[in-house]
């Protein structure tokens, strides 16, 4: 083929802002010159959205105006380098968002699925973890059986404590970003109540806890060890980015497995974690890194060395970048679970074709490309919160009222 015959010419590239369930989100439309043919992608960074859309329609509309749709891998370096200084949440959702619409498009275009494109599905559903929080431990075991009743088999439980909260847990008729947070406090409460869980859910269900990078090293290490006896399934972010080389410390000393990256914005960082062995699960979020092509590489280097994928997964994450998790899930042999927040009938009138669990996993509709699609006229209908501080974390602060991490 030669010249421009099969060329998939890119007209335009949109931001599309809409908050279904309260979520700022920011989609990304390409639109090509076949009519009625276009991709989508999630570029949701809800902390700082505004930028992200000025990144997509001031930056990367005009740079990718008239670039061949299906030459992906051009395209995201063509966009990567664009800017000359790299990485970062901002560039990289905006980046994040047209490369999932670019692999969108490309499944249209082929007329598969995307987990085709991709090798081919190893599995028919993507195994799934969800949320069971509560202010005490009973009401989180209350939480997580109603999950197990549900047919759900994987559970990430969080618990407040006393009269503040944790990561996920609001002191009551408090938000959890204003309620004082004592890190010792929480090191003790977090044992009692796995060993609280165990007690009442047995063994067969998998728990999974996450401590929000809240913990000094030291800490972290104490608290992972102290969790080795609960059998847990992933202890999530037990240690911030600039503190990762404390994992090299953490594993001669703990046997719990590790998951890691949900704040990355640099694959070259989580692939120097997984060939170190220093991780058991890889979990991005796959616009932050910067799409599917990224993530894909990132993957097939960590099957390598043992290390498993379990793709960040939240409620601030769109129904479109949930069905790219889905797909690589389908996909990958090194999958290993898949963060999963149940989606409300606002997000799914928004976007038609959204996954669907079944058996405690997610399935694919089967349709082509991400086989999910954006009501333009539904999402006007849910515009952002009106608020002063476009959905930025409100401050987490210890009892003398220092900042931390949220």
């Amino acid at each position: 083929m030669s010249g421009n015959a099969g060329r998939l010419s890119i007209e335009r590239i949109r931001a599309i802002r809409t908050a279904p369930e309260g979520i700022r989100l920011v989609i990304v439309k390409i639109e090509t010159a076949t009519p009625g043919l276009y991709g989508l992608g999630c570029a949701t960074f809800t902390q700082r959205p505004l930028a992200v859309c000025s990144a997509i329609e001031d930056y990367l509309d005009p740079l990718l105006r008239g670039a061949d749709a299906q030459r992906i891998e051009d395209c995201w370096h063509v966009a990567r380098l664009s800017s000359y200084w790299r990485d970062g949440p901002v560039l990289n959702n905006a980046l994040g968002g047209v490369d999932m619409a670019l692999w969108d498009l490309l499944g249209k275009v082929a007329g598969l699925p995307l987990y085709q494109l991709f090798g081919g599905k190893l599995r028919d559903r993507a195994r799934v973890y969800v949320h069971a929080h509560g202010r005490d431990a009973r009401e989180v075991a209350d939480a997580a059986r109603a999950w197990l009743e549900r047919g759900f088999s994987a559970i990430r439980c969080q618990v407040g404590e006393a009269d503040a909260g944790t990561y996920g847990v609001g002191a009551a008729g408090t938000a959890a970003q204003q309620a004082a947070f004592d890190p010792d406090r929480y090191a003790r409460a977090v044992p009692e109540l796995f060993a609280h869980l165990r007690e009442e859910l047995g063994w067969e269900v998998d728990l999974l806890h996450d401590t929000h990078e809240r913990l000094a090293p030291p800490a972290a290490v104490r608290l992972a060890k102290e969790l080795e006896r609960f059998g847990l399934y992933f202890l999530e972010d037990v240690v911030a980015p600039e503190d990762h080389a404390w994992l090299e410390h953490l594993r001669r000393h703990a046997a719990v497995p590790l998951a890691i990256g949900e704040l990355a914005t640099r694959s070259e960082d989580l692939a120097k974690l997984a060939a170190a062995r220093l991780v058991d699960y890889l979990r991005p979020h796959l616009s932050d890194l910067g799409g599917i092509t990224p993530a894909r590489k990132l993957a097939a280097l960590a099957e390598a060395f043992g290390v498993r994928t379990a793709w960040h997964g939240p409620g601030d994450a769109s129904p479109v970048a949930h069905a790219a998790n889905l797909h690589l899930d389908l996909a990958l042999s090194n999958f290993g679970i898949q963060e999963w927040t149940p989606l409300g009938d606002a997000s799914r009138e928004v976007f038609p074709g959204a996954p669907t669990t079944e058996s405690g996993g997610l399935v694919a509709n089967d349709q082509p490309g991400l086989g999910i699609d954006l009501d333009e006229t539904a999402a006007a209908r849910y515009p952002y919160p009106e608020d002063n501080l476009n959905g930025s974390w409100r401050p987490v602060r210890l009892a003398d009222g220092s900042v931390i991490r949220p």
